[in-house]
């Protein structure tokens, strides 16, 4: 049988915009297998800083201290994370290692100037953390749900979360269309996880009226957009643009397909609003 290759694992070539840090599987979150094998806890947690033989990142560049500040220290012990236990445990290519910081870290920190202060963050499919842990560690404003359906992943995650201290981050284990009752958020954000309209089926129910879907994209952002616009506007009212953040600051600038919601819809009614249990409208009294 030939091996099934997910969108976020293809075309990872030379040059190419898309990630190859993450394994198949990560945009089928309705496929998630129940933990086994590899997606057991590990006893190869992430500690202070790296291991001796771990790859080399390499120093922090200059537009990493400009972003960062005084957080730099925390993204650099993150960025050492990745390279070691990411690279052990199959969240990061080996491949992507010397050019974490550009292609990923810096590339995901510039995000940050779309999100409003003190915003709910939800990061779908959020994998290795990015973007999210780069965000919750440059943004302690915000209250970010790293959200991850593979047990592997979380335990990365809730690790690199205790490792760095983020106060401000959590570790959900689950599928985006398992927590439209249960979560709310201003800002839900993501990175190679699935295509546009599959995407925007998980994400914008968890949006509140006027929030974004931050979907993080390669240079056929417009072509992908324009193919989606119909799929979109039936699945919630909603406008979508094609923006570019970090001029200036990383090189390439940050392609970002942004969806705003404009109205609240019956899919995304809170869980004690429209509905009783067992899916029954409730019904007034009569008058």
């Amino acid at each position: 049988m030939t091996p099934r290759r997910d969108f976020a694992a293809r075309d990872l070539g030379a040059g190419s915009h898309q990630r190859d840090d993450e394994p198949a599987g990560r945009d089928e979150q309705a496929a998630a297998p129940e933990p086994r094998g590899d997606d057991a806890p590990r006893d190869d947690a992430p500690r202070e800083g790296a291991s001796a033989d771990a790859p080399d990142p390499g120093p922090a560049p200059e537009a990493a201290l400009a972003l960062f500040g005084p957080a730099l220290p925390l993204a650099e012990r993150y960025t050492a994370l990745l390279a070691d236990a990411g690279v052990r445990r199959g969240l990061i290519g080996p491949r992507e290692v010397p050019r974490l910081w550009e292609r990923h870290v810096l590339n995901c920190a510039v995000v940050a100037e779309l999100i409003p202060e003190g915003a709910d963050v939800i990061d779908i499919g959020s994998g290795a953390g990015l973007p999210g842990v780069v965000l919750g560690l440059l943004r302690p404003d915000l209250s970010i749900t790293l959200l991850e359906p593979l047990l592997r992943r979380t335990v990365f995650l809730d690790e690199c979360v205790t490792a760095l201290g983020l106060e401000n981050v959590t570790v959900r284990r689950g599928r985006a269309e398992e927590m439209r009752r249960e979560l709310r958020a201003d800002v839900v954000t993501a990175r190679a996880v699935a295509p546009l309209p599959r995407l925007a089926g998980w994400a914008l129910p968890l949006l509140r009226s006027g929030g974004n879907l931050l979907a993080l994209k390669g240079e056929q952002a417009e072509a992908e957009l324009t193919a989606a616009r119909s799929d979109l506007a039936k699945q919630r009212p909603c406008v979508a643009d094609v923006i570019r953040v970090g001029h200036g600051k990383v090189d390439p600038a940050t392609t970002v397909v942004r969806v705003t919601v404009t109205a609240e819809s019956d899919s995304a009614a809170s869980p004690r609003s429209q509905r009783a249990p067992g899916g029954r409208k409730k019904r007034g009294r009569k008058r």
